[in-house]
């Protein structure tokens, strides 16, 4: 896992780090790290051009060490001072080295023809949007040719929470300083950061429990069969999906869960998506449903599950409705999508239940699950996806640039695997099956959200793989073929 903690958590764990080391080492340990990373980027250290925007903070203080490092091996090293302050022993360090502050009338040129920008305008404890100079300082670093590192993080995003309000560096790298912070791996703040380098600055015994955790390879454990095992003990999925206009979802959604690891699909629907999945998935365990309002007994006839998946293309009206609330008053793990979430928005009384509720909204749906607006949950994905866990007593798994999973009182998940190209109509439907067929192999619900979405985008990345030159669009059945290759990818360590 990567973790990832809150500026104020990381403020303490400084502040106690600090007690115990002599003045200035730990700005030192810092300013080490930055400056080797700048090394390494650079094809050659000697004779570089190297420019910082160096701010009033810490992080200023830290690339004007870092500057004089690179300075003392050849570097060509000038200083943007933003601002009425300046770190002064940093300042003195670099003029030692050779480095100088640059006047107002050399600024622009020198940053258009810097090799390598370090940004220290801010820092962790940067919020809001960045004002002048900094804003135009920040603009001419991004759109200059050289390479741009940035100080623990890119100036203007907000190292929390990843909201970006105005002007921001765009670095190619971030070296960020004893921990990651959640901002740097959720967009909008993440598409900021470039690559993102940790130093280990001696912060680990002093830090708390996690805010938000990435996963790797090694952390996504889907069920594997065992020597014993049958159809049945690797988990039954029922799938209520598609309709009479929305057939798509229903084949869709068995296909996910069927690639997914489960050992049998039980789908119901009304006759014309059960036809299709019939032809598309003859393996499926098929059930006709009549259209309208549903007898309490409904869920017998399709059959014993361990999960359910619900909503994908199912409409909204009364019949919708009656079958979501069979799936939800049942003691199983249940996961609604699309037009179940619809559903939801109208009828949150149905999510008071003790079995494992997962949701899997993108921000529209959210919008109307909570009440906020669809911008404001763009713009601040991990207060938002903290609020609903909390306000909806379930996982909730929110689509998007950065895929988070929360749990009420739980560190965020946040998905590395994600791509672009899943923005294409019925990857959604493919992971709601995909995870359904987690649930019923037993995970818990966070595990299998979590690792439903690695392995999903890990898909989506592998069928891109093969292809020369720019990644070709893909489908959701490109999806659906490509997770066999992911299962056997986390299984061998090999994915990032």
């Amino acid at each position: 896992m990567r973790y990832a903690h809150e500026v104020g958590k990381v403020r303490a764990a400084e502040q106690a780090l600090m007690a115990r080391l002599p003045d200035g080492a730990l700005m030192q340990r810092a300013a080490a790290g930055l400056a080797s990373v700048c090394a390494r980027v650079l094809p050659a250290v000697y004779g570089s051009r190297v420019v910082l925007l160096v701010g009033g903070g810490d992080n200023g203080g830290d690339a004007l060490y870092a500057g004089a490092r690179l300075a003392r091996r050849g570097a060509r090293v000038r200083v943007v001072q933003a601002g009425t302050r300046i770190h002064e022993q940093g300042l003195a360090s670099l003029r030692l080295a050779g480095g100088r502050l640059l006047q107002d009338g050399e600024i622009d040129a020198a940053i258009a023809d810097a090799d390598l920008i370090i940004d220290g305008l801010t820092g962790i404890g940067g919020t809001g949007g960045l004002r002048e100079p900094h804003a135009r300082y920040a603009a001419l670093a991004s759109a200059s040719a050289g390479l741009v590192v940035a100080c623990d993080v890119p100036s203007g995003v907000d190292a929390s929470t990843g909201r970006v309000e105005g002007a921001a560096v765009e670095a190619d790298v971030t070296v960020t300083f004893g921990t990651h912070k959640p901002g740097l791996l959720i967009d909008p703040g993440a598409s900021y950061c470039g690559v993102v380098e940790l130093v280990d600055i001696g912060l680990g015994p002093d830090l708390p429990d996690p805010d938000v955790v990435a996963p790797r390879s090694v952390d996504v454990r889907p069920p594997e069969p065992g020597p014993e095992s049958d159809k049945y003990r690797r988990g039954v999925v029922g799938v209520i999906a598609g309709g009479d206009e929305f057939t798509g979802a229903a084949v869709l959604s068995v296909g996910g869960a069927l690639h997914g690891g489960a050992g049998m699909v039980r789908f119901a629907s009304v006759a014309r998506p059960v036809e299709l999945v019939r032809r598309r998935w003859p393996e499926a365990v098929t059930t006709v449903i009549d259209p309208g309002p549903h007898e309490p007994k409904v869920l017998e006839r399709i059959g014993r599950v361990q999960s359910w998946v619900v909503g994908p293309g199912l409409g909204t009206g009364d019949a919708a409705e009656s079958l979501l609330e069979a799936v939800l008053t049942t003691e199983l793990p249940v996961l609604v999508d699309a037009d179940g979430l619809t559903v939801l928005s109208r009828r949150r009384d149905l999510l008071a239940r003790a079995a494992p509720t997962v949701l899997t909204p993108h921000a529209g749906e959210l919008s109307r699950l909570i009440g906020a607006g669809r911008e404001d949950i763009e713009a601040a994905r991990l207060d938002h996806v903290r609020r609903a866990a909390a306000e909806l007593s379930a996982t909730v798994l929110l689509k998007g640039s950065t895929t988070l999973v929360a749990e009420q009182d739980r560190p965020v998940r946040v998905n590395p695997t994600g791509t672009p190209r899943l923005a294409t109509a019925g990857t959604g439907d493919v992971l709601s099956g995909l995870i359904g067929a987690l649930l019923a192999g037993g995970l818990p619900a966070m595990d299998a959200a979590a690792a439903g979405a690695y392995l999903h985008g890990l898909a989506a990345r592998l069928a891109t793989a093969p292809s020369p030159g720019p990644e070709a669009p893909i489908t959701a059945p490109d999806v659906i073929s490509f997770l066999p290759a992911a299962f056997r990818t986390v299984q061998g360590g090999g994915a990032p």
